[in-house]
């Protein structure tokens, strides 16, 4: 357990003779906007270590300087809430990375395939998920706790290594490395207040409602981070969607709605939010924003998709690559609308395995059939 500053900068520069190390962190973050760092683990092929986060005089500096060592890889299981907690604490992303889940969607294990069965399937180990839940800030930590976080980093350097080799073998390293570009890129981190509106669902109809929707959730993003609550302690989701259709530009008329709770109208949140929905109300009709275009398939399109799902499940299961790694619904929406798709299933390794295929099914130049209760593709 590294409670010191000495401490982790010597356990740090053991670790950065080694080519790969094991990284997995654990944390809070119920009560908070920012994730709440407790516990750092690390492991390399010789040793493992529990970093005390929070331990008082703790500076994390040479735990970010090797998580920016470029000779070193850095594998997590799961890796983006572990990126996000270092960028926002280090203002760094982890480089090189190598997520062992991505890693094993490729090689077949399924969809977002969790650490114990991943564990279980390569390495034969049983796994103890009972501490997975605990209070991580909690001091001082169980020696339940303490073995199921080293475990999450010990048993991670025996999946790492049988997973590079499978992608070795199967010569798909490079799928991966592409992936990992994008779980590397600080747009993937970066948390805009006025790009909040796209996390909420659309229940809107009109562009002003859109508009008071985009007003509201960026003011409560603002909030939420400067005061580090969840969003919900700001207001409720509910609750922006009611103001966005009905429109209060007044207190009164705020205290009014029915999710907003009562006294509500009295605070300065409320003043707030009336002025975000003032601001857009005021928007001329040219500047306001266009409501999203989901159009459902049409023109037979809706047929065209079945069968690209049917495509997708037959290369999936024949190559033995997790479906939703390769495509999505909404991908195969759009390349049944436009062979020219700017989706990701239409580049790279996924265009040469699926898209390609994808297209010459549309076109009939390919069909589908049953042959001993398997799809199979049949050339026309």
């Amino acid at each position: 357990m590294i409670t010191t500053t000495a401490e982790l900068a010597a356990a740090c520069k053991r670790f950065a003779r080694f080519e790969t190390v094991t990284v997995d962190t654990e944390f809070m973050r119920e009560t908070t906007y920012w994730p709440k760092l407790c516990v750092i683990q690390l492991a390399s092929p010789e040793e493992a270590v529990i970093v005390d986060a929070m331990a008082p005089d703790l500076d994390l500096a040479p735990f970010f300087k090797l998580m920016k060592d470029e000779s070193v890889i850095k594998v997590f299981h799961a890796a983006r809430q572990d990126i996000e907690i270092i960028y926002h604490r280090g203002g760094l992303i982890p480089h090189p990375v190598f997520d062992t889940q991505v890693a094993a969607m490729v090689c077949g294990f399924g969809d977002s395939v969790s650490y114990d069965q991943l564990v279980g399937r390569l390495t034969g180990a049983r796994l103890d998920k009972s501490s997975r839940f605990t209070d991580w800030s909690r001091r001082p930590l169980s020696e339940r706790q303490i073995e199921y976080a080293l475990a999450d980093v010990t048993h991670l350097r025996d999946v790492y290594q049988a997973l590079s080799a499978r992608l070795d073998e199967e010569k798909r390293s490079e799928w991966v490395r592409e992936e990992m570009e994008i779980l590397t890129s600080p747009g993937t981190y970066q948390l805009e207040p006025e790009d909040a509106w796209k996390r909420l669902k659309l229940r809107v109809r009109k562009p002003v409602e859109l508009a008071i929707l985009q007003e509201v959730a960026a003011w409560r993003e603002r909030e939420a981070q400067a005061r580090d609550v969840p969003r919900g302690r700001v207001i409720k989701d509910d609750a922006i969607y009611e103001v966005a259709q009905q429109q209060p530009t007044s207190l009164v008329a705020l205290g009014q709605l029915r999710t907003v709770p009562r006294g509500f109208e009295r605070s300065r949140a409320a003043e707030d939010i009336v002025a975000a929905v003032r601001k857009a109300t005021a928007l001329p009709k040219d500047q306001l924003p266009r409501l999203p275009k989901h159009q459902p398939p049409s023109n037979g399109n809706g047929a065209a998709v079945d069968l690209l799902k049917v495509l997708l499940k037959m290369i999936s299961e024949s190559h033995g690559v997790a479906a939703k790694v390769i495509a999505t619904v909404d991908e195969l929406e759009a390349i049944a609308a436009d062979d020219a798709a700017d989706v990701p299933a239409m580049h790279g390794w996924r265009r040469e395995l699926f898209g390609e295929t994808a297209l010459r099914l549309k076109h009939g130049n390919l069909a589908l059939a049953v042959k001993s209760n398997h799809v199979v593709a049949i050339p026309r």
